[in-house]
């Protein structure tokens, strides 16, 4: 359902995002000990659905885009819903789904990553808001239900279900912000969508 951009609030982000590496046709299901994601923290009773395979269309977002150190990813989160607020209501952009992050490449101390929201037009560059997109194709996906401290777990669960079905995953993926978070509510109440695009691994060629 459309989100009336009056009705867009401060965004209340994860605290850390658990690293990953690229998964690939040669890792068995499950070894991401040191070369996959892994959880920092307690996952505070969380639990997620079923991974399921969806296919998706490519769609047009309006987003901020940042390089962001690890723990100013709160501040960026917040400054950037501010900016698209702002610019989806100047413009009268219509926004077609919750709010998401869309992680590019390999976590370290930074973020590469963009905020934002699908929308029913292109914006125009503003303050920050640019024209982004979320890709379409073949993507795994699990729904995480709990606190944020717990998304680490969920993307190991979906990297492993992934890697058992043979399939191969790219760098980016994203998390969609089912539920709004506010500051009175409780944490399990938290629903989080983990999307990640996925291939079929080609057999390797023989020589």
């Amino acid at each position: 359902m459309p989100t009336e951009p009056n009705k867009l609030t401060r965004h209340l982000s994860l605290d850390e995002f658990s690293a990953h590496a690229r998964s690939t046709c040669q890792e068995q299901p499950g070894n991401l000990d040191g070369s996959g994601m892994h959880s920092r923290g307690s996952d505070g009773g969380a639990s997620a659905s079923e991974p399921e395979l969806v296919n998706l269309d490519p769609v047009t977002t309006a987003v901020v885009r940042g390089v962001v150190p690890v723990i100013d990813l709160r501040n960026f989160f917040d400054a950037s819903f501010g900016v698209l607020a702002r610019a989806i209501e100047t413009q009268r952009l219509t926004t077609l789904s919750p709010a998401f992050g869309l992680y590019h490449g390999l976590p370290g101390e930074t973020l590469d990553l963009e905020v934002g929201f699908v929308t029913d037009r292109m914006v125009r560059p503003e303050a920050g808001a640019v024209v982004g997109s979320l890709p379409g194709g073949q993507v795994a996906r699990l729904t995480h239900f709990g606190s944020f401290d717990g998304l680490g777990a969920s993307w190991e669960r979906l990297g492993s279900w992934i890697q058992a079905r043979g399939l191969s995953t790219g760098e980016d993926r994203w998390e969609t912000y089912v539920t709004q978070p506010s500051p009175s509510m409780d944490p399990r109440d938290l629903r989080t969508e983990l999307n990640w695009p996925v291939t079929v691994c080609q057999p390797a060629a023989r020589t």
